[in-house]
């Protein structure tokens, strides 16, 4: 079921052992995929002798459910993963993000945004040229980058439901040139721009995974993130926020994706392959191990 083959990393000479973590939505049941990425996290730590964290991105109050935060962290436990307690979740740290948000204001490198989905949809299918980001989707035409920042404070002031977007382009002018680095594909330039103008924070929602995801990994001291090949070119935006906020930057390590055996990448709504079908059908954590190929741990055999 793997598609590729992962090496769990080891600090070079002289560096301190890994802070590793492990950040999953409460927006469903986890699958194989969630626990592959959790495992490889969590050994990454172990090989080292170094820290593993759980962290509960629920700040999206739309769609996270506290039923399916329990059966993350029951999951977990009964895959045999241990990390230091407690937990963070994000959604007690709204003022954290919200004084990120603020200093990114004062600094001129977000502008609000009044665009709909629908009326976003509706200006890039009315341009037969729209550039696309590196996923395939079109990318936010700018429509509100040019606002007057009066009309936008005069519409803000009338309760006009908006959302902040990072303008990449002065955000870049102002950190100049930058780069980061992952483990397997080694130092990158940072080509945050091909992503267009990010939203982080919306109406109903006051941060975005973008926003949120950089500076709780610099709080918990996080030093190698290891996640999904799916999340590789988000960090070139994590990269550009880092250097606005005065961030360290980790080390990275994109790892692999768990698929099915048609080659379909694994989803939340496929029950077939959640970590409670497994285990209803009496499999054991080591047996999901084995199905991952990442060895067994001592807390996980039977």
């Amino acid at each position: 079921m793997l598609t590729g083959e992962d090496v769990v990393p080891v600090p070079a000479a002289g560096e301190a052992p890994f802070v590793t973590r492990f950040a999953p939505s409460p927006t469903g049941l986890l699958h194989l995929g969630h626990a592959y990425s959790a495992l490889f996290a969590h050994e990454t730590a172990k090989a080292c002798g170094g820290r593993f964290l759980l962290r509960i991105e629920d700040i999206d109050h739309t769609r996270c459910r506290p039923e399916f935060e329990k059966a993350t962290l029951d999951d977990l436990r009964w895959l045999g993963l241990r990390w230091e307690a407690p937990a963070w979740r994000q959604s007690p740290r709204t003022d954290v993000y919200q004084d990120a948000l603020g200093k990114l204001k004062a600094m001129g490198v977000v502008y609000p945004c009044f665009c709909t989905r629908a009326a976003i949809r509706h200006e890039i299918a009315e341009s037969a040229r729209a550039p696309h980001g590196p996923s395939g989707e079109p990318v936010y035409p700018g429509t509100c980058r040019g606002l007057d920042p009066v009309e936008g404070r005069t519409r803000i002031a009338r309760g006009m439901p908006h959302g902040w977007r990072l303008d990449v382009e002065a955000a870049l002018a102002h950190t100049g040139a930058l780069a980061w680095y992952d483990v397997r594909a080694g130092w990158q330039d940072c080509r945050a721009a091909e992503f267009g103008d990010v939203v982080l924070a919306r109406k109903d929602i006051p941060t975005s995974y973008h926003l949120a995801v950089t500076v709780d990994d610099a709080a918990q001291g996080v030093t190698l993130v290891t996640r999904g090949e799916d999340l590789f070119h988000a960090t070139h935006i994590h990269r550009l926020l880092q250097a606005l906020l005065g961030l360290p930057t980790p080390t990275y390590y994109h790892h692999n994706l768990i698929a099915t055996a048609d080659g379909q990448r694994l989803a939340k709504r496929n029950r077939s392959v959640s970590l409670k079908y497994f285990r209803e059908r009496g499999e054991t954590p080591a047996s999901i191990w084995r199905q991952l190929g990442l060895g067994v741990p001592a807390t996980a055999e039977g």
